[in-house]
């Protein structure tokens, strides 16, 4: 293909994009356009297989049948996104394991927020508040992604997210509704987990490798920092509502603005723990990694089943 066939492939590509039309796997994009959404919606995939590990340690300890339940049915979500997401990202033309190995061996990135331990209860509840909670205000953007597999898998998953929040929040209003220690649990949960969650949504505008080409190709529709603010002017008043203070001394409503003003986020913390010298980074892969390999026998036995009937692998 000629350079010149290739620029006029790319201005009727940039002209769809502005016509908010759908890309689809068979239509011609830049190889650019491509690699980014494999980064993208690849780290969105790891996201949620990786983060069923600090509550799947949690299914067994739950205290009531109700809360195990409810929990075995969130993770089972995670595990079907995750599933989805995978899909979505092979139309690509990037292959499973391909993914799978960029996961284990640190070339692909999952969200930061699963390299803290959840080392109490209540951290179900503010993991199902936060981490979800900020899951959904980014993924609702992303209904709108300019790429068509994309845009339709998050209609599901921002659904299924939407229940995770309310039941994360549940669990919160049901332990601020108890003994001291009780509610003693759940604010320190909240502290803990209050500025991992801010960073959830990545670096500022201004420090972001990827942004500004993601907001041009329309694979986000908000950068980070406004999806941060609307996280914060969200998430603010439920805290207060049922007595939860949040860890932030210098987080104050702006009347001017009409938004909530906040402190610094520590971001020397937030790159340390991306380059892998999080709390539990090793431990997340390495379980990771033996749960990959203790299941080949699963996949083996699915495609010898699938090669026997003839089935479509």
């Amino acid at each position: 293909m000629s350079e010149e066939q290739i620029k006029e492939l790319e201005i009727q590509f940039e002209a769809r994009i502005a016509r908010d039309e759908k890309i689809e796997p068979k239509d011609w994009m830049p190889e650019k356009y491509r690699q980014t959404h494999i980064r993208q919606m690849s780290q969105h995939a790891h996201s949620e297989i990786i983060g069923m590990l600090p509550e799947g340690n949690w299914i067994t300890r739950a205290p009531t049948l109700r809360r195990k339940v409810a929990l075995l049915a969130k993770v089972q979500d995670e595990a079907g996104h995750g599933l989805y997401l995978y899909s979505a990202t092979e139309t690509l033309g990037i292959t499973r394991d391909e993914l799978l190995e960029q996961l284990h061996t640190g070339k692909a990135k999952y969200s930061s927020i699963f390299n803290y331990p959840a080392i109490s209860w209540a951290d179900m509840g503010t993991i199902g508040w936060l981490v979800d909670g900020a899951a959904i205000i980014n993924q609702v953007a992303l209904c709108g992604a300019s790429y068509g597999p994309y845009a339709r898998a998050m209609v599901r998953i921002c659904k299924e997210e939407s229940f995770h929040q309310r039941q994360g929040y549940e669990i919160l209003v049901t332990l601020m509704k108890g003994t001291q220690e009780q509610k003693d649990m759940a604010q320190d949960a909240l502290n803990r987990f209050w500025w991992p969650s801010l960073m959830m949504f990545g670096p500022t505008d201004a420090e972001s490798p990827h942004t500004a080409q993601s907001m041009k190709w329309k694979l986000k529709r908000k950068t980070n920092d406004d999806l941060r603010q609307q996280f914060i002017d969200q998430t603010v008043p439920q805290a207060e509502l049922i007595g939860l203070t949040i860890p932030d001394s210098d987080l104050k409503w702006n009347k001017e603005m009409g938004h909530y003003d906040f402190g610094e986020i520590d971001w020397d913390e937030f790159w340390q723990v991306v380059k892998g010298h999080g709390p539990c980074n090793k431990e997340r892969m390495k379980v990771r990694i033996a749960a990959h390999e203790n299941g080949q026998w699963v996949r083996d036995a699915a495609m010898a089943y699938a090669e026997k009937q003839q089935i479509p692998a």
